[in-house]
């Protein structure tokens, strides 16, 4: 048919070759291409011609369509590089301008009392245990000698995610773990996240905890006292410890371990209550009944355990006086340990 011809596609191609910026080939591209464009309405038209032209009809469309379309497209790419080339003309770098300060970021005081304790414990013989956080009953309550009635059981008390699986509420199930895959003599820590309901200004949801476990032959509460004497002389400095009797399902004797404050150095203020010593963390001998529920002989072997909040550690370190501010994500606060 003579209604697509040469002068048609000479037009079309025209049109392209003279338009000057991106914009205007866009333009051109929608009133040739487009819905409405010239090649969509010669497409309507083979419903009005015969059989027997719409083969040729339909050949010399698809020829004018790729003509148009390859035009188009070499056209934009030469002004695309011609408006690159005049911006980079036109724009201008002043290489004496100050550069941008570059903010960067720091570990999160939590973080970094975690690696220090790690490192001294590490440097004492101590392996680094991990374990899940979701915990099975049988690790976190039965195995460490807790009974059906200790309160930590309570729904109150306890994060459940099934009647036999909880988030774990200390990072003892670690150290069961461990027992069950190794054999006297060790020694071993874990650090990690815990989960408790409660939550105020020296309680969170959520927090660290370090825990620790040496077992072997002749092991004494004497062994335990120099171990976590010299921990805290590390920690703070020359200070000046105490053990108090206390009750821990998984051990026996059990005690508290307290440090002389570090703010008043035991005049008393307020952070020590005026009592002159702020608490540190729980210890004590294991429990012969954990020991045989790992398959260890209780009459051969002993142990003792120990476990501190990092928090609590942190916030002696660093002198701060609310636990909740580790976890507003103030940069402000944040700022001040990079």
């Amino acid at each position: 048919m003579s209604i697509i011809n040469l002068e048609m596609k000479e037009t079309a191609l025209k049109r392209i070759e003279e338009s000057t910026n991106v914009l205007e080939i866009e333009q051109v591209r929608v009133e040739l291409l487009g819905k409405k464009g010239t090649i969509t309405e010669l497409s309507k038209k083979m419903k009005e011609i015969s059989n027997e032209e719409k083969r040729e009809f339909g050949q010399k469309l698809n020829e004018l369509r790729d003509s148009i379309i390859e035009a188009i497209e070499n056209k934009k790419e030469i002004l695309k590089n011609i408006e690159q080339l005049s911006k980079l003309k036109d724009e201008t770098l002043d290489i004496s301008l100050p550069g941008r300060k570059v903010n960067k970021g720091g570990e999160h005081p939590i973080t970094q009392t975690t690696n220090y304790l790690k490192e001294i414990f590490m440097n004492m013989g101590f392996d680094v245990s991990e374990g899940p956080e979701i915990e099975k009953t049988e690790y976190n309550f039965d195995a460490l000698n807790i009974p059906e009635s200790h309160p930590s059981r309570d729904y109150q008390d306890t994060f459940y995610i099934k009647e036999n699986e909880v988030l774990r509420t200390h990072t003892s199930p670690v150290q069961v773990r461990y027992m069950l895959e190794n054999k006297p003599p060790f020694r071993m820590i874990a650090p990690g996240k815990v989960y408790r309901s409660d939550y105020d200004i020296s309680h969170t949801p959520m927090f660290h905890q370090l825990e620790g476990l040496m077992v072997g032959e002749n092991i004494s509460f004497a062994n335990l006292k120099a171990i976590l004497t010299e921990f805290v002389k590390k920690v703070f400095g020359e200070t000046k410890v105490r053990f108090r009797p206390h009750f821990f399902p998984f051990t026996e004797p059990s005690a508290e371990m307290d440090v002389e404050c570090v703010i008043c150095k035991g005049q008393g203020c307020r952070l020590c209550k005026n009592s002159g010593w702020l608490e540190i963390m729980g210890c004590g001998m294991v429990d012969p009944e954990v020991l045989k529920a790992v398959g260890y002989d209780h009459e051969k072997y002993t142990g003792f355990a120990f476990g501190m909040g990092i928090e609590r550690v942190t916030m002696l370190r660093f002198g701060i006086d609310d636990l909740r501010a580790f976890f507003e994500n103030d940069v402000r606060f944040l700022r001040q340990f990079n």
